[in-house]
């Protein structure tokens, strides 16, 4: 069953923007600079994606000299999988339950 931090999760993850960055974030850790080279968006913008990430807990910051560095938290992407893995578990054991209509 999905909770309600789950939900938040796949709220925060249905932004295109947010999806690409943590797509980027899962080949290699990066700083601001290189993700608005990768995506075109505005250093704000991308910082103000970049903290509903952080607050979400889908990445973890490092700070190197004037840079910071953000770093994708498999074990959150792990938990919403796992999530899903149920949901479909659950349809698939489900399918030939049928409520009859009144």
């Amino acid at each position: 069953m999905m909770t309600s931090v789950d939900t938040e999760l796949l709220r925060v993850l249905a932004d295109p923007l947010r999806l690409r960055i943590v797509t980027l974030l899962a080949r290699e850790t990066l700083c601001t600079t290189h993700l608005v080279e990768e995506t075109g968006a505005r250093q704000t913008n991308l910082s103000n994606h970049l903290k509903v990430l952080r607050d979400a807990g889908v990445v973890d910051t490092e700070p190197c000299g004037r840079f910071t560095y953000y770093r994708l938290r498999p074990d959150v992407i792990d938990r919403l999988a796992g999530r899903f893995a149920e949901l479909a578990e659950s349809a698939r054991t489900a399918a030939d339950n049928k409520r009859a209509c009144p």
